[in-house]
C-alpha cells in the first residue's frame, strides 16, 4: 500500500516530474485522471512488477499471454430510459451552441470470472495497464507520441460493425460519422498548434480492424504531425499538459463541453478518458484511457461512449456504447 501511495501526486506535481525527468532522460509511466486533479507518476518503471504496463511493444511484461481459459462475461447496462435523459441533456447543449461535439459516457457493471490482471495478460491491445485493485485498460488510441522533435496524434472517431455487409464503405460515407470526424481532426490540428509549428494531417480516415469478445469492429482513425521547437525535453510536462484533456474523449469547444459533461454524465471519469504514457528517456508514447474496467466497491464497471453531434440519433448512439463493452481477445 504504501507503494501505491507514494505514485499518486496532484497533475501540477506531475508536470512538473515530467519536465525534469525529460530533461535529464530518465524513464517514467504516467497516468492522469480526465478531470486534471490527480494522477500517478511512476519514475524507472521498468524496474518493478506491481503496475503492469505494456505500451505498443514497451513496458514490463510480454505482450499477451497464449491460450485464454473458458470464461464468462456479463454486462448489466443501463436501460434506454435512462441514457436517452443524458443524451437529452447533450441535444440541449448542442441545440443552445455551447458545444458542437461532446463525447457522453457510460458506466456499465459486469461481471466475469477472469481477475484484472487475467484480462490484461489475454488481452490483444497496442496499449495495455493494470493496477491492482483499481482498473486494467485495453485501449487501441494513441493520445500523442513524442519523438525526434515530432509531436504526432492519432484520433480515433467512428466505430461499426465489421461483420455488417459493406461496413467499410458505410461507415466512410456516414454524414453523421464524417461530420464527427472532421471536427475532431481540427480540434486537434489546433490543440498540436498550441505547441508545434507546420501541424499537417498525414492520415485522414484510415481504418482498424479490432477484434473483441463480440466479434470484429472497424474504427476510424487521422493521422496529425507537428514540429516542436528545440529543446523540447525540458518542457515535456508542459507541452504534453498543454494538450489535455484529451479531444476525441470530451469534444469542442472543450471548455464548455467539459461542463455540459458534467450535467450529463453526474459523475467523475477519474483515469477513464484521461491518458497514460511511457517515457523511455527519448521517446514519449501516450494513450487514451478508454476500453476501461473499474474496481470499485460495488463490482466491476466497464466505461464506454461516443461523441455526440447535431445529427446523432438516440438509439444508434446506445447501440454504440453497448458494443465498445467486450474483451479484446
Amino acid at each position: 500500500m504504501d507503494y501505491f501511495c507514494g505514485m499518486y501526486f496532484r497533475c501540477s506535481e506531475i508536470e512538473r516530474k515530467m519536465n525534469e525527468a525529460g530533461q535529464k532522460r530518465q524513464p517514467f509511466l504516467i497516468g492522469l485522471e480526465f478531470e486534471m486533479e490527480r494522477g500517478f507518476f511512476l519514475a524507472d518503471p521498468m524496474s518493478q512488477q506491481e503496475v503492469l504496463f505494456n505500451i505498443n511493444g514497451f513496458g514490463n511484461t510480454p505482450s499477451s499471454l497464449g491460450t485464454i481459459p473458458p470464461h464468462h462475461f456479463e454486462s448489466r447496462p443501463e436501460d434506454f430510459h435512462t441514457y436517452s435523459e443524458r443524451f437529452s441533456v447533450v441535444r440541449n447543449g448542442l441545440s443552445r451552441g455551447d458545444s458542437y461535439l461532446t463525447n457522453l459516457t457510460i458506466s456499465t457493471p459486469i461481471s466475469t470470472s477472469l481477475t484484472l490482471q487475467e484480462i490484461f495478460s489475454y488481452s490483444k491491445a497496442i496499449y495495455r495497464l493494470f493496477i491492482p485493485g483499481m482498473m486494467v485498460c485495453f485501449s487501441p488510441e494513441c493520445f500523442v507520441m513524442i519523438q525526434q522533435g515530432k509531436v504526432t496524434t492519432y484520433p480515433m472517431k467512428g466505430t461499426i460493425d465489421a461483420a455488417i455487409p459493406n461496413a467499410r464503405e458505410i461507415i466512410l460515407n456516414d454524414h453523421k460519422e464524417r461530420a464527427e470526424h472532421n471536427t475532431i481532426v481540427d480540434l486537434l490540428r489546433n490543440d498540436l498548434s498550441r505547441i508545434a509549428t507546420g501541424v499537417r494531417v498525414n492520415r485522414f480516415r484510415y481504418i482498424d480492424e479490432l477484434q473483441t469478445s463480440n466479434g470484429p469492429i472497424l474504427q476510424v482513425s487521422s493521422e496529425i504531425e507537428g514540429s516542436l521547437p528545440d529543446g523540447y525535453h525540458s518542457q515535456l510536462g508542459s507541452l504534453f499538459f498543454a494538450l489535455l484533456p484529451a479531444g476525441s474523449v470530451s469534444g469542442a469547444p472543450k471548455r464548455a463541453t467539459l461542463e455540459l459533461i458534467r450535467q450529463a454524465e453526474q459523475q467523475p471519469r477519474g483515469y477513464y478518458s484521461g491518458v497514460a504514457g511511457y517515457f523511455d528517456g527519448e521517446r514519449l508514447e501516450s494513450f487514451v484511457l478508454i476500453r476501461y474496467i473499474e474496481q470499485q466497491e460495488g463490482g466491476l464497471f466497464f466505461r464506454s461512449g461516443g461523441g455526440i453531434t447535431a445529427n446523432s440519433i438516440c438509439r444508434d448512439e446506445y447501440s454504440e456504447a453497448l458494443q465498445k463493452v467486450y474483451l479484446p481477445f
